[in-house]
């Protein structure tokens, strides 16, 4: 079994975990060794595991680690990756046992996602680097996400669709066909997304709507 662990000590946190054991029962794999987490104290500790260290101690550990970042924000999530200086870690790719794939050979991916339960991924699907597709995330056929995007549970992208980095979408929000999300934009919960957003804009509402916020 190869040694993990979890960048984020949170529920978001806990929740991998589970995935995590999800993967194991199907085939043992994983040996979680603890979290990492800035914000805890070392030994404290849940269910799954307790804290081992931070950025500090992640960037001294002597032995190779798989490192699976459980923070559901883009600019944190991008923060620690360009912070984490040990040529002992990987970013692995954490992906529930029950994500349905409609043809796993034409499916594209690249380090560092996860992908929890519920999952779905129709054909000619891309996924980029460090993505969290958080619960029942569902893409349509040729679908391309970049990097460091964020999907809260029960998103919806439609076919066709070319997501860039760095966006937001929130609870059941909705990406209608053929469209394109540019960077840094987020989409509000329920929302359903009809036409081409603009970069660094929030967007509510059905139709989804541009908010000015000041």
């Amino acid at each position: 079994m190869k040694d993990i662990a979890i960048y984020g000590f949170g529920g978001f946190g806990r929740e991998v975990a589970c995935v995590i054991e999800a993967i194991n029962e199907i085939e043992p794999e994983w040996n979680l060794v603890g979290y990492f987490d800035d914000g805890h104290q070392v030994g404290e500790c849940n269910r799954y595991g307790r804290v081992i260290g931070g950025l500090k101690e992640l960037n001294v550990y002597d032995k190779p680690l798989n490192v699976v970042i459980a923070i559901a924000n883009s600019e944190v999530i991008r923060k620690i990756v360009s912070s984490v200086t040990n040529e002992f870690v990987t970013f692995p790719n954490i992906i529930a046992p029950n994500v349905l794939f409609f043809d796993k050979e034409s499916f594209k991916i690249g380090r560092g996602n996860i992908v929890t339960f519920g999952g779905r991924m129709s054909c000619g699907t891309a996924l980029g680097n460090f993505n969290v597709c958080n619960g029942c995330v569902s893409f349509g056929h040729d679908v391309s996400i970049g990097d460091y995007n964020v999907l809260q549970p029960e998103v919806r992208i439609s076919g066709e669709t070319e997501v860039g980095d760095s966006n937001f979408f929130g609870v059941r929000s909705v990406v209608l066909q053929g469209l394109k999300i540019g960077n840094n934009t987020r989409i509000g919960a329920c929302s359903v997304v009809m036409r081409n957003t603009k970069d660094g804009f929030l967007y509510l509402g059905n139709p989804a709507k541009r908010i000015d916020v000041e």
